[in-house]
């Protein structure tokens, strides 16, 4: 069955999350200053991500709400410098952070070169997150020029969560397809691509770092997971 529609993940995909999130963290520890600035660089942003994925998974699985999951992660990181958060202040050091992340915003550079060769297909987004949230990246860096803000799908909105199949299958019907004949890009192999698949779409992953190891190449062809390097290589797999 012909490929009619294309759904991406957007950090990491489309978006260039971790490249924003490493200038936000490193330019908010420096505005803070003392400890927190003299660290080194590497060793925070690492810490910084390690925390981003406990806890929004945490939020993802209900443990946290969206404003918990913040506050969590700006606690945890400034815990081993001695320094304690309440509430209050634990958003507000949040939301600084939040304001030097959004500073960076852009996309990759093959993001908006790939969208121009897929039409006519219709495009969309799935993404584990707040729609609020996700949408203003959406809007900030130029991807509603491409893509319909209804063909965002956002597990904050829907109630279910990548890699539950059920939310594959509602993007897939706001774009008026079925799921054989849409495909499905991220930089997640399960959570995306293999989630993806098992839900019958065509799941691809993004590797864009070329980290993947023999091991997962081979779960994802198991999988009948095609394996990219860039969004270029992707109008090629859906001829």
């Amino acid at each position: 069955m012909s490929i009619r529609a294309v759904l991406f993940d957007l950090d990491d995909t489309l978006f260039a999350h971790r490249e924003s999130v490493e200038a936000g963290i490193h330019a908010h520890r420096a505005e803070l200053g003392g400890a927190l600035a003299e660290a080194e660089p590497a060793a925070e942003f690492a810490r910084w991500n390690a925390l981003e994925e406990e806890h929004y998974h945490r939020y993802l699985a209900g443990e946290l709400d969206y404003l918990g999951q913040r506050r969590a992660r700006a606690r945890a990181f400034v815990a081993p410098y001695g320094i304690e958060l309440d509430d209050e202040a634990a958003e507000a050091w949040f939301e600084s952070y939040r304001v030097h992340y959004e500073t960076g915003w852009r996309l990759h550079d093959d993001a908006v070169p790939c969208l121009d060769t897929l039409g006519p297909r219709r495009l969309g987004i799935i993404t584990n997150g707040d729609l609020a949230f996700q949408t203003s990246k959406v809007q900030g860096v130029g991807l509603a020029r491409h893509i319909p803000l209804d063909a965002l799908v956002a597990s904050g909105e829907v109630g279910v969560a990548k890699p539950d199949a059920r939310i594959f299958a509602l993007a897939a019907e706001r774009l008026g397809v079925t799921p054989p004949e849409a495909c499905y890009v991220g930089d997640r192999l399960h959570t995306d691509a293999i989630g993806a698949a098992r839900a019958g779409l065509l799941g691809v992953w993004i590797d864009r770092r070329g980290t993947a190891t023999v091991e997962q190449l081979a779960e994802a062809a198991a999988e009948g997971v095609p394996v990219i390097r860039s969004l270029t290589q992707l109008p090629s797999i859906l001829v």
